[in-house]
């Protein structure tokens, strides 16, 4: 059973942060080519994270924009927006759903949640670094938080494959999240 005294964790606020998105950023990395990786961003999105009493029943809603992804070239932007992979058109956003939230040892936690990527909903669990809280010089406060996750994108329906001469695949199956995130407190708990 996880336990954590909110004292155990240094400037800790409960309450309903914004995710500001100036100061944080969605990302991935795919295998291109078997050889190679392809980084790119997702340049519009938005989330509320609750910082409940007990840290374990906090939560986190996120929805991100799956037109904005940005790869640096247009062509495969253009291309990953299509039928063939995000499909933008019919399923304009990815959005994600805490379920749970367990310790993993000091500022390391493993969030549970549900993500929804092409119109399928999946369990992923994304591991959770907290950075700490901060009042800024506007008197307002501030939580950071960093989180990775590896997904299989076919498990999401997006299972183009595009296969090249020896073996392998133009895309890889293996997509990698990476998040940075801070969140500005909006309402502190009662």
């Amino acid at each position: 059973m996880n336990t954590l005294n909110t004292t155990e964790i240094p400037g800790y606020v409960a309450g309903t942060w914004n995710i500001d998105p100036v100061h944080s950023d969605v990302s991935f990395t795919v295998r291109h080519m078997m050889v190679s990786k392809v980084r790119g961003h997702f340049e519009k999105f938005s989330g509320q994270i609750v910082t409940a009493d007990d840290p374990f029943e906090s939560t986190v809603v996120a929805v991100v924009d799956a037109t904005s992804f940005n790869t640096n070239n247009v062509d495969r932007d253009n291309h990953i927006r299509s039928a063939d992979f995000l499909e933008v058109d019919k399923y304009p956003t990815l959005e994600f759903r805490s379920t749970g939230l367990r310790a993993r040892g000091g500022a390391d936690y493993a969030l549970d949640g549900e993500l929804t990527v092409h119109g399928v909903t999946r369990p992923v669990t994304f591991l959770l670094e907290l950075n700490g809280f901060t009042k800024d010089p506007y008197g307002g406060y501030r939580v950071g938080l960093s989180a990775t996750t590896d997904i299989t994108r076919s498990d999401f329906g997006v299972s183009i494959n595009i296969p090249m001469e020896g073996g392998g695949v133009v895309v890889g199956d293996k997509v990698q999240v990476s998040l940075e995130l801070e969140a500005v407190l909006d309402t502190p708990a009662s």
